[in-house]
């Protein structure tokens, strides 16, 4: 593991070792040089390869002909920022190990282990490769659609971006707004090569794989997206039996009237907005007139998933998914007046509807009397039969 070039008579030692620590001595006629060699060795738990959220352990060992000095161990991520690591275990001159916080997809880069000491002076930068195997966007999000659009879901995953050189599986579940069941729709491996394969598992028609997507992306698409579809869609990495999970809530709204049709005159209708599931508090829903004023205005409740609000006259209505004062969806409902024509039909349908109402009245009241006269002359009659039969009787005894 050694080579010497006589030219300018150095020595070259390949894949330092620990024991390779010592004194050197170089003879050359009477001259004598000797040179000690401080040896360093860094490793890093996984091989630096990690999930998000997931503790490194850093170990530092050296070795040296001399007493071996106290080092002053400083970190520094792959921004150049200072990191505060723990000391795992009590520190000893020849052993140091160091616990790092919880990764994110972002610590993903070169760091810098920089050792230092006074006597014998050092100053020594030790490179090490961090990878952290992720989502470029982890966070959960929320998105919302209106109901029969379209609707792409997709997760950026980072592996090439890092040269993730390791290969990875991974699927996506879905779970219905309200399940507890998850659906899986898709899974995919990738290779050590960076070759992305993607099989769809569902029967499910309702979405597709696109053809073409960004590269290195998990992506879906929903086409005429409908009420049933919203819940949360699941994409999970799978490395050496380590999990790691990024979520999006699909939310869809709706707006409906009821009664359905043009809005007779005189007659009211309730305009329905309505979402797949409850709101966060900075999101709330609110009917509004076109061209109309303040009191045409209806807000949700706190945590509401649904507004109504009542309508005497035609016009046009929007309702918006507000979410920190940015809306976020709208749509409308035009409410149409109905045709005059149909307006006296309704009203003699209710005027017909009430002259006959009254006449079953009328009939049940005059055939509720009746009855009452028959059954109450019956009685009559039925005492004077028994009055008769007693009078019979007692001339009979005479």
């Amino acid at each position: 593991r050694s080579e010497i070039d006589s030219g300018n008579r150095s020595l070259k030692v390949l894949d330092l070792r620990l024991s390779d620590a010592g004194i050197y001595t170089c003879e050359y006629g009477s001259h004598t040089v000797s040179i000690s060699l401080h040896v360093f060795k860094l490793t890093i738990s996984l091989d630096g390869h990690f999930l998000p959220n997931e503790v490194p352990e850093l170990t530092l060992m050296q070795n040296s002909s001399h007493p071996l000095p106290n080092l002053n161990i400083t970190l520094f991520n792959s921004n150049d920022n200072i990191v505060r690591p723990s000391i795992l275990e009590n520190k000893t001159p020849q052993k140091y190990i160091l616990k790092l916080k919880q990764l994110k997809a972002t610590d993903s880069g070169t760091w810098i282990c920089h050792v230092h000491s006074d006597s014998p002076l050092i100053n020594q930068n030790i490179p090490f490769d961090i990878k952290v195997l992720g989502f470029q966007n982890p966070d959960f999000k929320r998105k919302y659609a209106a109901i029969d659009s379209t609707v792409t879901l997709s997760w950026p995953l980072n592996f090439q971006k890092i040269k993730w050189k390791e290969g990875f599986i991974g699927q996506l579940n879905w779970k219905q707004q309200g399940s507890a069941t998850a659906h899986e729709l898709l899974d995919f491996n990738t290779t050590a090569r960076g070759e992305q394969n993607v099989m769809k598992k569902s029967s499910h028609s309702w979405f597709e794989i696109p053809e073409t997507k960004p590269e290195s992306t998990i992506e879906i698409k929903l086409h005429k997206v409908h009420f049933n579809h919203s819940g949360q869609y699941q994409c999970q990495l799978e490395y050496n039996r380590r999990y790691v999970q990024s979520k999006i809530e699909l939310v869809v709204m709706k707006v409906s009237a009821n009664p359905v049709g043009p809005l007779p005159r005189g007659a009211k209708m309730t305009l329905i907005c309505q979402v797949s599931s409850p709101l966060p508090p900075n999101t709330h829903l609110r009917w509004e007139r076109v061209n109309g004023t303040h009191v045409d205005i209806k807000n949700s409740k706190q945590h509401g998933a649904k507004v109504e609000v009542n309508v005497s006259a035609a016009g046009l209505w929007n309702c918006h998914l507000i979410e920190d004062n940015d809306r976020k969806i709208s749509l409308s409902y035009s409410v149409e007046e109905a045709p005059v024509w149909i307006s006296y039909v309704v009203i003699g349908a209710s005027i017909g509807g009430s002259v006959l109402l009254f006449g079953l009245t009328c009939l049940c009241i005059i055939g509720g009397i009746s009855w009452q006269r028959r059954r109450q002359r019956a009685r009559r009659m039925i005492r004077a039969r028994q009055y008769l039969l007693e009078n019979k009787t007692c001339q009979c005894q005479q």
